[in-house]
């Protein structure tokens, strides 16, 4: 697939996003993040500014970040498993502690599918422990190819998702507009896995992983974190912080946004009105 975004407003909004840390120097694994699973220098193998991560029949891997963030622009750079990966999952996400039940989430995960067919890329929010706010793409690029930037822009004003610097997904922080309104507003982590998601990730589940073509292996890069730590007492929604300062979608990045969503979204869940799980919250009017 090739992008039909224009080429100028592709440099504009990049500029937006990463020109504050230009000139950043690559910084290592360990400063900023530890294993969680499969940790045995195969499965989650160290490479100092490049961490790979493999799935086989004996395990996947993960990691996190040591601390606990209250805002930030969290970046990664991925590059996922080609060829048959169906049933495989590659997951970057913000998560609140404990990662299961009352909690807030913020994935990208990627759907591994069989080989030839593209891999969608599903972001999904959870909010107080109630998820169901899938929303699927066919990126304008195979993310097997190559490494590609994945951003999440979290402040007191907004969320946003990127690809490459292109807003994919915004959730604007409303508390007065609806009742039930919500958003993410609890310490978080930075999570990374891969891992067996056979019982619905391809085909919802029709198709599961084929272990004879494992292993299947993730690159992750960009271990910088520019984001506020939630200790002591931090201010992060103080107005110093410089992604704190985006309190919205600039002209040209709500273009790009409305292009996206108009020819590469394929699944939204506040579409989907066939879904008896799930009452659709107030974000689906508003963002």
């Amino acid at each position: 697939m090739t992008s039909s975004l224009k080429p100028c407003a592709l440099l504009l909004v990049l500029l937006l996003f990463v020109g504050l840390s230009l000139g950043a120097r690559a910084t290592v694994f360990n400063e900023n993040f530890v294993p969680v699973w499969g940790a045995d220098g195969y499965h989650l193998a160290n490479h100092g500014t490049q961490v790979s991560l493999t799935m086989d029949r004996n395990s996947g891997a993960g990691f996190s970040s040591k601390m606990m963030y209250g805002s930030g622009l969290f970046h990664m750079r991925i590059k996922i498993p080609a060829g048959y990966t169906a049933g495989v999952v590659t997951a970057f996400y913000l998560t609140t502690q404990p990662e299961y039940g009352d909690h807030d989430e913020v994935d990208f995960e990627f759907l591994g599918n069989v080989e030839g067919k593209p891999v969608a890329l599903q972001t999904n929010i959870f909010l107080n422990g109630q998820g169901y706010r899938e929303q699927k793409f066919y990126l304008w690029f195979d993310p097997s190819a190559a490494v590609h930037d994945y951003k999440i822009l979290w402040n007191q004003h907004q969320l946003v998702m990127l690809v490459d610097e292109m807003p994919i997904r915004m959730l604007k922080n409303l508390p007065d507009r609806t009742p039930g309104y919500r958003f993410p507003s609890r310490p978080m982590k930075i999570r990374a896995s891969i891992w067996d998601g056979s019982s619905w990730a391809t085909d919802n589940g029709k198709i599961r992983v084929d272990w004879n073509r494992a292993p299947f292996t993730s690159a992750f890069q960009r271990f910088n974190v520019d984001a506020c730590p939630a200790t002591g007492g931090a201010q992060c929604s103080s107005p110093n912080l410089w992604w704190n300062k985006f309190r919205d979608l600039t002209p040209v990045q709500k273009e790009a946004y409305k292009n996206i969503k108009s020819k590469y979204m394929t699944y939204n869940y506040c579409d989907d009105k066939g879904r008896s799980n799930l009452h659709l919250p107030g974000e689906c009017i508003y963002n």
